[in-house]
Protein backbone atom coordinates (compact mmCIF):
# COMPACT_ATOMS: atom_id res chain seq x y z
CA UNK A 1 0.00 0.00 0.00
CA UNK A 2 1.38 3.49 -0.39
CA UNK A 3 1.49 5.24 2.62
CA UNK A 4 1.95 8.57 1.16
CA UNK A 5 -1.23 8.58 -0.18
CA UNK A 6 -2.65 8.77 3.17
CA UNK A 7 0.34 10.09 5.34
CA UNK A 8 1.26 13.52 3.43
CA UNK A 9 -3.02 14.79 3.89
CA UNK A 10 -3.08 13.36 7.28
CA UNK A 11 -0.13 15.87 7.91
CA UNK A 12 -1.31 18.60 6.29
CA UNK A 13 -4.38 18.46 8.29
CA UNK A 14 -2.62 18.08 11.46
CA UNK A 15 -0.05 20.72 10.87
CA UNK A 16 -3.26 22.94 10.22
CA UNK A 17 -5.07 21.70 13.40
CA UNK A 18 -1.53 22.40 15.73
CA UNK A 19 -1.15 26.12 13.62
CA UNK A 20 -4.57 27.08 14.56
CA UNK A 21 -4.48 25.64 18.27
CA UNK A 22 -1.19 27.87 18.98
CA UNK A 23 -1.34 30.91 16.45
CA UNK A 24 -4.88 30.97 15.21
CA UNK A 25 -5.64 32.39 11.93
CA UNK A 26 -2.36 33.46 11.38
CA UNK A 27 -1.26 30.31 11.64
CA UNK A 28 -3.69 28.29 9.68
CA UNK A 29 -2.35 31.51 6.78
CA UNK A 30 1.55 30.34 7.34
CA UNK A 31 0.90 26.80 7.09
CA UNK A 32 -1.55 27.17 3.56
CA UNK A 33 1.33 28.70 2.60
CA UNK A 34 3.31 26.37 2.81
CA UNK A 35 1.72 23.83 1.59
CA UNK A 36 0.77 25.79 -1.78
CA UNK A 37 4.47 26.58 -2.06
CA UNK A 38 5.02 22.88 -1.56
CA UNK A 39 2.55 21.54 -4.51
CA UNK A 40 3.96 24.94 -6.67
CA UNK A 41 7.13 23.23 -6.32
CA UNK A 42 6.43 19.92 -7.07
CA UNK A 43 4.25 21.36 -10.31
CA UNK A 44 7.06 22.95 -11.23
CA UNK A 45 9.16 19.80 -11.65
CA UNK A 46 7.04 18.56 -13.37
CA UNK A 47 6.71 21.07 -16.29
CA UNK A 48 10.08 21.38 -16.21
CA UNK A 49 10.31 17.61 -16.72
CA UNK A 50 7.83 17.07 -19.39
CA UNK A 51 9.39 20.42 -21.29
CA UNK A 52 12.38 18.51 -21.59
CA UNK A 53 10.94 15.69 -22.56
CA UNK A 54 8.72 16.93 -25.46
CA UNK A 55 12.06 17.86 -27.45
CA UNK A 56 13.18 14.45 -27.58
CA UNK A 57 12.04 11.72 -29.57
CA UNK A 58 9.43 8.88 -27.41
CA UNK A 59 11.41 5.96 -26.60
CA UNK A 60 14.81 7.28 -27.28
CA UNK A 61 18.15 7.56 -24.95
CA UNK A 62 21.70 9.03 -25.03
CA UNK A 63 23.21 5.38 -24.06
CA UNK A 64 20.81 2.63 -22.85
CA UNK A 65 23.64 0.66 -21.02
CA UNK A 66 24.14 3.99 -18.56
CA UNK A 67 20.63 4.12 -18.00
CA UNK A 68 20.12 0.30 -16.95
CA UNK A 69 23.31 1.22 -14.75
CA UNK A 70 21.50 3.66 -13.11
CA UNK A 71 17.81 2.38 -12.38
CA UNK A 72 17.06 0.63 -9.35
CA UNK A 73 13.89 -0.74 -8.37
CA UNK A 74 10.96 1.95 -6.60
CA UNK A 75 12.25 4.76 -8.76
CA UNK A 76 8.67 7.12 -10.36
CA UNK A 77 8.37 6.80 -13.59
CA UNK A 78 8.51 10.59 -13.39
CA UNK A 79 12.09 10.41 -12.00
CA UNK A 80 13.24 7.71 -15.31
CA UNK A 81 11.51 9.82 -17.87
CA UNK A 82 13.77 12.84 -16.06
CA UNK A 83 16.39 10.41 -16.53
CA UNK A 84 16.45 9.57 -19.81
CA UNK A 85 14.88 13.52 -21.06
CA UNK A 86 12.46 11.53 -23.38
CA UNK A 87 8.82 9.51 -23.03
CA UNK A 88 9.45 6.11 -22.94
CA UNK A 89 7.40 4.32 -26.16
CA UNK A 90 4.74 2.04 -23.85
CA UNK A 91 4.85 -0.94 -25.01
CA UNK A 92 1.99 -3.10 -22.92
CA UNK A 93 -1.56 -2.04 -23.92
CA UNK A 94 -2.71 1.83 -22.48
CA UNK A 95 -4.18 2.14 -19.15
CA UNK A 96 -3.40 -1.46 -18.01
CA UNK A 97 -1.29 -2.71 -15.08
CA UNK A 98 1.57 -3.15 -14.70
CA UNK A 99 2.88 -0.50 -17.73
CA UNK A 100 5.78 -1.46 -19.67
CA UNK A 101 8.19 1.30 -21.43
CA UNK A 102 11.21 0.79 -23.79
CA UNK A 103 14.08 3.71 -24.32
CA UNK A 104 16.41 2.77 -27.52
CA UNK A 105 19.90 4.47 -27.87
CA UNK A 106 21.66 4.60 -31.73
CA UNK A 107 23.36 1.16 -31.24
CA UNK A 108 19.84 -0.12 -31.06
CA UNK A 109 20.38 -1.22 -27.55
CA UNK A 110 17.33 -0.99 -25.41
CA UNK A 111 16.11 -1.00 -21.40
CA UNK A 112 12.67 -2.38 -20.74
CA UNK A 113 11.12 -1.30 -17.71
CA UNK A 114 7.88 -2.63 -16.02
CA UNK A 115 6.03 0.12 -13.95
CA UNK A 116 3.77 -1.09 -11.24
CA UNK A 117 1.58 2.00 -10.11
CA UNK A 118 4.26 4.19 -11.00
CA UNK A 119 7.18 2.54 -9.31
CA UNK A 120 9.98 0.74 -11.46
CA UNK A 121 9.43 -2.95 -10.61
CA UNK A 122 11.53 -4.48 -13.14
CA UNK A 123 14.06 -3.27 -15.99
CA UNK A 124 16.21 -5.17 -18.46
CA UNK A 125 18.82 -4.48 -20.63
CA UNK A 126 18.78 -6.10 -24.48
CA UNK A 127 22.11 -5.30 -26.35
CA UNK A 128 22.41 -6.54 -29.64
CA UNK A 129 25.20 -9.43 -30.74
CA UNK A 130 28.21 -7.82 -31.96
CA UNK A 131 28.95 -8.13 -35.92
CA UNK A 132 31.91 -9.49 -35.60
CA UNK A 133 33.50 -6.66 -38.53
CA UNK A 134 35.85 -4.13 -37.35
CA UNK A 135 34.37 -0.49 -36.62
CA UNK A 136 35.13 1.18 -40.07
CA UNK A 137 37.51 4.84 -39.73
Amino acid sequence: MNYQKILIPLGGVAATVLAYRYYGWAGIAAVATGLVMWMLLHFTRLMQVLKRAANRPIGYVDSAVMLNAKLKPGLSLLHVVAMTRALGKLQSDKDVQPEVFRWTDGSESHVTCTFAGGKLAHHALFRPPESGLPPTP
